[in-house]
């Protein structure tokens, strides 16, 4: 079963690796960790700690600096630790129909077609990645490369019972399971490897299918409680108090990260809420939270919502209503801004969320807006796409 050596590394983790105690280098979308090579550089290792965390293809052909050998890329070559999805490769993927074929990097075969048809700047899309070759763009192996080089998880095996047993430390787990991989034995890949498998995935239709009948069914006695106008207001009330739930969620539950106990109890849990979907963000059967998590939020919500409009049970009842609505909106969101190629006003919302993957982490939590991102200060830069020519 084939699957990526290295992972793609977040753009924001690789500007950080700059100092001597770890330091990287990129030459497009390649990363580089050349740590151990500073002691022995020729001009001595402040010449590449300059250069720490950034792109160094133009000075390495510098010529009134120093025009590198091929040596030096050969040295880089035994030093490549992944992938990192620049500009260019989140455009492409923003504008593909098929993102998981792209990223994580480097794209598959039909990936790889699918970059050369999105021409920019008058040339093939993944050439001015810095995959260029037949062989950069077709890095597949074994899963069990990708085990032996980070000592993390063996694709091939149950993920559950690794992480559990792992003994990883926290600093260790979350490094490692922010860098994304791409499992390509199959649907998904094993969690639990036992009868709880089917329980961890969910496709996306069940979401609508399992939710949106007793929203419509509380909606309709909000109705008839309160009347249109009024019960409409507490829906739309419940649906806009949904969008700060969704983001404090995602910011405060799922990405607890650095307050997480430094034990297997609190890396089990954060990896199975949401550490596997930045460990495998293309799994399209993990992409939606199962029904039977879901009720474990869902019924606090229920309990929130009668304690603050303890007046009124229609009124309550409505809030919940269009809070849940705001659920089911978030999850098929979340969905389709992975796995489908969206409208053209869509597709900056598309961009934002995989810069979140595949540049910050640590920042951009809005998934259905960017709304509570500008508020609360945690707002993904983004840059302007440059122009697609025509071939």
């Amino acid at each position: 079963m084939p699957g990526r050596v290295l992972p793609t590394i977040p753009i924001a983790d690789v500007r950080a690796h700059n100092t001597e105690k770890s330091c990287y280098v990129t030459i497009g979308t390649k990363v580089y960790d050349v740590t151990s090579f500073l002691s022995d550089h020729p001009g001595g290792g402040d010449l590449i700690l300059e250069y720490g965390g950034q792109d160094v293809a133009d000075i390495l052909k510098d010529e009134a600096s120093h025009t590198h050998s091929e040596a030096a890329y050969e040295i880089l070559d035994e030093s490549l630790v992944g992938f990192m999805a620049n500009e260019e490769v989140l455009n492409g993927v923003t504008k593909s129909g098929k993102p998981a074929e792209i990223v994580p990097l480097p794209p598959s075969e039909e990936g790889k077609q699918e970059l050369k048809s999105l021409q920019a700047n008058g040339k093939p899309l993944y050439e001015a990645t810095g995959m260029s070759t037949a062989e950069d763009l077709s890095r597949d192996t074994d899963f069990t490369s990708d085990y032996k080089t980070h000592k993390f998880l063996d694709l091939n095996r149950p993920l559950f019972m690794q992480v559990w047993r792992g003994g990883f430390s926290k600093d260790f787990y979350l490094e490692q399971v922010h860098r994304p991989r791409h499992y390509r034995g199959g649907d998904s890949a094993p969690l639990f490897g036992n009868f709880l498998e089917p329980l961890s995935k969910t496709p996306w239709w069940v979401v609508p299918t399992v939710w949106l009948p007793p929203v419509a069914y509380g909606t309709m006695l909000g109705i008839q409680g309160l009347g249109v106008p009024v019960a409409a207001a507490y829906w739309i009330g419940g649906l806009c108090i949904w969008t700060l739930v969704e983001y404090f969620l995602h910011r405060c539950l799922f990405h607890l990260d650095y307050y997480l106990p430094d034990n297997r109890v609190g890396i089990t849990a954060h990896f199975l809420l949401h550490g596997i979907h930045h460990y495998l963000p293309m799994d399209k059967y993990r992409l939606v939270m199962p029904p039977t998590l879901f009720v474990v939020l869902a019924y606090p919500w229920w309990k929130l919502a009668h304690a603050i409009f303890f007046y009124n049970w229609y009124a309550a009842s409505s809030v919940y209503c269009g809070g849940i609505f705001g659920y089911i909106c978030y999850d098929l969101t979340h969905y389709f801004l992975h796995h489908r190629n969206l409208p053209a006003w869509y597709r900056s919302l598309k961009k934002y969320h995989l810069k979140h993957h595949f540049a910050d982490y640590q920042n951009g939590f809005g998934v259905t807006s960017r709304f509570w991102d500008r508020i609360f200060n945690t707002e993904l830069e983004m840059t302007q796409p440059k122009v697609i020519k025509s071939s």
